[in-house]
């Protein structure tokens, strides 16, 4: 798998702690915590949507393109 999704599947793991703190026990911070996590989430997404839009131009090119 591409390398950039796996860290995409680690980073989503990694807010499990301050979802749970959120909310299960009510913590206002951690919902600012994961609300700072999840933006970095989109641009992380964002990355990977513009790796993918680029290997299919260049497959597409490579084929001679219609």
């Amino acid at each position: 798998m591409n390398e950039k999704y796996l860290k995409l599947i680690e980073y989503l793991q990694s807010l499990e702690p301050d979802v749970a703190k959120f909310y299960e026990k009510g913590q206002s911070a951690a919902g600012t915590r994961l609300r700072k996590g999840l933006s970095e989430l989109k641009r992380m997404v964002q990355e990977v949507r513009n790796d993918v839009q680029a290997v299919k131009a260049e497959r597409k090119s490579a084929k001679g393109g219609s």
